[in-house]
């Protein structure tokens, strides 16, 4: 497929690992978009705040940019993964995703992964399909 739209975001890891920060799949009945692991580093600062309820935040908001550059809002979202350092990370990000996400009702899984790297308390990847024609 050819015609599938790559989104990059800048990221370091893009690079070195070779991926793309959200991948657009065209469907004649809506679109797919699938937004790789977004951590909550700040792109344009070039850090990553040591707390994990504004790293929650930015990577909501380094989420949202892919999303709009594939042409998706979070209503498009129909599931999402968070990956979290520990539970105190998961309960310090509740309250950013259920203002941004939680009212789209999307299916979701939480895991905790204890291995994250040690500035990383938060990865989120989503999956969403547009609306034909959207």
């Amino acid at each position: 497929m050819h015609d599938r739209k790559r989104i990059y975001s800048g990221s370091g890891g893009e690079k070195s690992v070779g991926y793309c920060r959200a991948i657009v799949l065209p469907d004649p009945h809506g679109d797919w978009v699938i937004v790789s692991g977004t951590t909550g580093f700040d792109y344009a600062a070039g850090t990553i705040s040591p707390d994990p309820a504004e790293q929650c935040e930015q990577t909501l908001r380094n989420i949202e940019k892919a999303m709009a550059e594939a042409g998706a809002t979070w209503e498009d979202v129909f599931n999402y993964r968070v990956y979290v350092l520990d539970a105190a990370t998961w309960q310090a990000c509740i309250p950013a995703i259920a203002r941004v996400i939680g009212p789209h009702k999307p299916a979701t899984t939480a895991v905790i992964a204890p291995a994250m790297d040690g500035k990383i308390k938060v990865e989120i990847e989503v999956e969403a399909r547009k609306a034909p024609g959207a």
